[in-house]
């Protein structure tokens, strides 16, 4: 084995440019989404104690909590959605900490954050087209969760990219466009929120 082979399979020790600002991201982004899903679990205890009650995020015939918390797609796996959130985000804003403090992490650690956020904006894209085509109500807390998850996802596999990858096309793509291509995003999903809902939103 030549000494380039050597230094190639021996892990990085210094953190690759960018990873300090993506950390805050992930703080930040996950931060937020963290908050989201301990406030919503709030309102569905709240909900189970006070069935009758409206919940404070209940703010019209299609913009409310209380319409979505009790259907079953707020639990696929037999408990509360953002019992998984509260989880799932917390370990996001860990992994934010320890990228923006420098720390290097070992390089399968990336095909870890790959597979959680393909999963995370999987389920997120399977809610949203529960919520806005089958309940055809909409929670505001999870749209903010939307909200999140999607620069998450395209930022985060830009930075997997770049470690897997680095130099390619896709690589470069993603990262140089991912504004853009959030932007879109946002524009599709707002789209199919007016298309179906109109001027009935605030009803």
């Amino acid at each position: 084995m030549t000494d380039t082979d050597q230094a190639a399979a021996l892990p990085t020790t210094a953190p690759r440019e960018g990873l300090r600002g993506y950390g805050i991201f992930l703080i930040v982004t996950g931060g937020i989404s963290l908050a989201a899903a301990l406030i919503l679990t709030i309102e569905k205890v709240n909900l189970l104690e006070n069935p009758e009650e409206a919940l404070a995020c209940d703010l019209s015939a299609f913009v409310s909590c209380g319409g979505v918390v009790n259907q079953w797609q707020a639990s696929v796996f037999g408990f509360p959605n953002p019992l998984m959130g509260i989880v799932g985000f917390t370990i996001v804003v860990m992994l934010g900490i320890l990228l923006a403090t420098g720390t290097v992490l070992p390089r399968w650690f990336w095909a870890g954050i790959a597979v959680g956020t393909t999963f995370g904006i999987g389920f997120v894209t399977w809610l949203q087209s529960q919520s806005i085509y089958d309940i055809q109500v909409l929670c505001p807390y999870c749209m903010v969760v939307w909200l999140m998850m999607i620069p998450m996802f395209v930022v985060s596999i830009g930075h997997v990219l770049q470690e897997y990858r680095p130099g390619s096309g896709v690589a470069r793509f993603v990262t140089e466009w991912r504004v853009l291509i959030i932007a879109l995003w946002y524009v599709v999903v707002a789209s199919l929120i007016w298309f179906q809902f109109g001027t009935t939103l605030w009803a």
